[in-house]
């Protein structure tokens, strides 16, 4: 079938959040490369990824392009299920004999309620669905796939057998030429990665067990499972030959590190090639991995600090202490790989001591820059689970990720702490962390390397104050 896969439209200046993986206005705004949407893509001969928010396409235009295809693709998520599903009623209306499906972490752990959701979905893909989206657009009796589920002639919803999880990760093609053909790389950006920039997986899965974490409890498991050295490498030196505008490749892996020696590994292979790379890490990364890393092309590490509080760790199940994140966080300093460092506020044990020390421990920790997010319990993750047990959420159950504005909201509040109290939080850590006079010089410093550096701080200045602003609306 012609096959289209697709990012729907969105709220304006939505953020392709790291395969989709959260969907919400951030300080800075940015995109990410659907890779989830690309990788079916390049099983599936001739078909089209369209990215409707990165390339600022209207409904009107997003539509005219679907109606053209006889299969249409949509990643979703919980904070976009309802306006992706708003998309799918608008494009039955206006071919009928169009069959639509859905993929993401939000149909996968909730097929049934997603199906039951509007009679415009046909199906959706359970588990890892890039052969199962292969199968449906080679036309295969969908009683015959797996991890499949839909609805029948009758109306009536059923769910085939689990697909098993991939273990050949090099059965995957290349993502870089689907990206290539039908992307348009200087529209993905974010604010600590050079521009333009490619990002993409070698494994998927993590061994962590943090109970916030979506993709591992939900699509990717606990396994971190590989691509081969040789592969890796060679899909970097196809991007290095055939997209020369690419300043940086972005590993977006949940922990490219966990396996050291194959960190290493690629690292050597990547320095080979000459070519300036970052990647997600765990901060308890030794001296002498970091160094190999270093001496052959990282510039930048994604760290999850999440807290500054000892016991909030164990909560989650980070297997991270502090001491432990202070000693890499001097090491990467000492090396100069550069770190930008996420944290989360209103993680199970949370209080306003906790804040106030999170705080004072991302401004001693002092990573290059940082985010600052609010929980949030995805269905299908633990963190979800103690939510609704614990009566954590609005009226018992109610999950509201995003607001009418498209910023995260406070899903989760405790009797001593206010979802009110904890969102305000992240205004109060952003000030207080870049509003110092070493962090500031530290930011003209690096805008008076380049004027290109200087155009972009400015205007993320603008965009950062302009969040600031909106959080108050």
């Amino acid at each position: 079938m012609r096959t289209l896969f697709l990012q729907a439209p969105s709220f304006d200046g939505f953020d392709g959040g790291a395969g989709s993986r959260f969907q919400t206005k951030r300080e800075i705004r940015s995109f990410w490369y659907p890779t989830w949407l690309a990788q079916p893509a390049a099983l599936v001969e001739d078909s089209r990824l369209v990215d409707a928010p990165a390339d600022g396409l209207s409904l009107d235009t997003t539509l005219d392009i679907a109606q053209e295809y006889e299969l249409v693709i949509i990643h979703t998520s919980s904070p976009s299920f309802a306006s992706d599903v708003q998309f799918a009623e608008h494009l039955k209306r206006r071919k009928s004999s169009i069959l639509i499906g859905m993929v993401g972490a939000k149909v996968a752990v909730d097929p049934h309620g997603s199906l039951t959701a509007s009679d415009a979905l046909d199906f959706v893909c359970r588990e890892e669905f890039d052969f199962t989206c292969r199968d449906i657009a080679q036309g295969l009796p969908f009683e015959s796939i797996l991890g499949l589920s839909y609805r029948l002639p009758d109306g009536a919803i059923t769910h085939n057998e689990t697909r098993p999880i991939l273990e050949d990760m090099d059965q995957l093609p290349f993502v870089a030429p689907v990206y290539k053909q039908h992307l348009t790389s200087k529209n993905y950006f974010s604010g600590y990665l050079k521009h333009p920039y490619v990002s993409l997986y070698t494994g998927r899965g993590c061994k962590s067990r943090c109970t916030f974490c979506l993709w591992p409890h939900t699509v990717g498991g606990h396994r971190y499972r590989t691509r081969s050295v040789e592969n890796v490498i060679e899909e970097v030196k196809w991007i290095r030959d055939n997209m020369p505008e690419i300043k940086e490749i972005m590993f977006d892996d949940d922990t490219f590190t966990d396996l050291r020696p194959r960190a290493e590994e690629i690292a050597r292979g990547l320095g080979k090639l000459g070519v300036t790379w970052s990647c997600n890490a765990k901060a308890n990364v030794p001296y002498s991995t970091l160094k190999v890393m270093k001496d052959n092309g990282l510039r930048l590490l994604l760290v999850g600090y999440e807290s500054g509080d000892d016991q909030i760790l164990v909560n989650v199940k980070k297997g991270l202490r502090t001491d432990m994140a202070r000693q890499f966080s001097d090491d990467c300093r000492k090396l100069g790989i550069k770190i930008h460092g996420t944290f989360i506020l209103g993680l199970p044990g949370e209080t306003h001591e906790t804040i106030e020390k999170t705080i004072r421990y991302a401004k001693e920790i002092n990573p290059h820059t940082i985010q600052v997010s609010l929980a949030a319990p995805y269905p299908g993750t633990v963190l979800h689970k103690q939510a609704v047990e614990n009566g954590w959420l609005n009226d018992g159950k109610v999950i509201t990720l995003i607001n009418d504005a498209g910023t995260q909201a406070a899903a989760i509040g405790y009797p001593h702490l206010s979802r009110e109290e904890i969102y305000r939080g992240v205004e109060e850590f952003y000030k207080r962390f870049y509003f110092r006079p070493s962090k500031v010089w530290e930011i003209v410093r690096e805008m008076l390397m380049s004027w290109e550096m200087m155009k972009r701080r400015l205007q993320e200045g603008v965009e950062f104050f302009r969040f600031l602003r909106a959080r108050k609306a």
